[in-house]
């Protein structure tokens, strides 16, 4: 597998060549486009191949609430560039805003900040809903933004919402969750991103009682992110089968990854350190199912705790996973704001 590092240098050559060409026409330079969507949200399903966010569609930039809200709202396929720091108003869905299908959200350079408000994929909520409806949200990406100070959740992802990555940003100092994901939500990859100053980190399933929405769905891959003193529900997971929770580096957490409602959870090649509890089965509710390989514990007070099988994701997808060795100094040097 080609490494970080390696990666980062090929998308700073591409930056370049960009910014050139910008300049040799007299337009302003764009964000880089990224790879392509890996884990689940780089999957084909529910009629959408992968997640392209607003590929194809125009390159805006948002230095403004006003135009930040207008952008992300619009119906066609858009790449919202976020330049500085937008404040999200807080007086209404306790700060919560909506994105619309076929978006990139994406920030410039290491400085790009949401603040106040929160972000939500994801049509309103009706318990009635139980399949995928035709307008369900899907086809987000959401990269390279620090969120923070948000007054209920800082993203939430909902309703069916589908094809969803959230990669490469700076999650603190929510109210609630820093990135919850329920309501029947399905494919859908968390990754290189850091959590720190949070308590509620990963909501994956709305409640015990939802097995009627959630159930067969949550399909999500957490990847190479740092959870970085981020309390607990790193993630907390129910109902969901398979999620695949690979080389995220754990540091100083009450509890990892909890699975519960009998959710199948794989953990692969992680690094926990002084983490009270990694991984736990027999948590509230019905008990989870985990499957746990190559995973380094150092400083933890319990071992993982393992129960039954679960569906692998290489029927899904292909991945190479570094070695859980080398994930304390892979991670912290590519997760977060300024590395895309």
């Amino acid at each position: 597998m080609r490494t970080h590092v390696g990666y980062e240098r090929a998308l700073a050559r591409v930056a370049v060549v960009v910014a050139l060409v910008a300049a040799a026409v007299g337009a302003p330079p764009a964000m880089a486009a990224g790879p392509a969507a890996d884990g689940f949200a780089g999957v084909t399903a529910l009629g959408q191949g992968g997640t392209t966010g607003g590929a194809g569609g125009a390159v805006v930039t948002a230095t403004t609430t006003a135009q930040f809200l207008d952008y992300i709202a619009r119906p066609e396929p858009l790449v919202v560039q976020v330049r500085g720091t937008i404040v999200l108003p807080t007086g209404t869905r306790d700060g919560m805003h909506d994105i619309a299908s076929d978006k990139t959200i994406a920030g410039l350079g290491g400085d790009a900040r949401l603040v106040g408000g929160g972000l939500n994929i994801g049509l309103p909520v009706d318990d009635d809903v139980i399949s995928p409806p035709a307008n369900a949200v899907h086809n987000v990406i959401i990269r390279n933004l620090s969120i923070t100070g948000a007054t209920d959740d800082l993203i939430n992802v909902q309703m069916f919402s589908h094809h969803i990555w959230i990669d490469h940003n700076d999650f603190s100092d929510g109210d609630d969750g820093a990135v919850d994901i329920k309501r029947g939500s399905d494919f859908i990859t968390v990754s290189w991103n850091r959590f720190h100053d949070h308590d509620k980190t990963l909501l994956l399933g709305h409640d015990d009682d939802n097995a009627a929405q959630d159930a067969g769905r949550l399909r999500v891959t957490y990847h190479h992110n740092y959870f970085d003193g981020s309390d607990q529900r790193n993630p907390r997971v129910r109902f969901g089968e398979s999620v695949h929770v690979y080389n995220n580096y754990y540091r100083d957490n009450s509890y990892g990854v909890a699975s519960a409602m009998n959710a199948g959870v794989v953990l692969e090649g992680n690094y926990f350190f002084s983490v009270n509890n990694p991984g736990r089965v027999d948590f509230s509710g019905d008990l989870g199912r985990m499957v746990a390989r190559d995973n380094v514990l150092v400083e933890c007070n319990h071992e993982i705790e393992v129960r039954g099988s679960v569906v692998e994701p290489r029927t899904y997808y292909a991945y190479t996973p570094h070695r859980a060795v080398e994930v304390p100094t892979v991670v912290p040097a590519g997760a977060g704001v300024g590395r895309v």
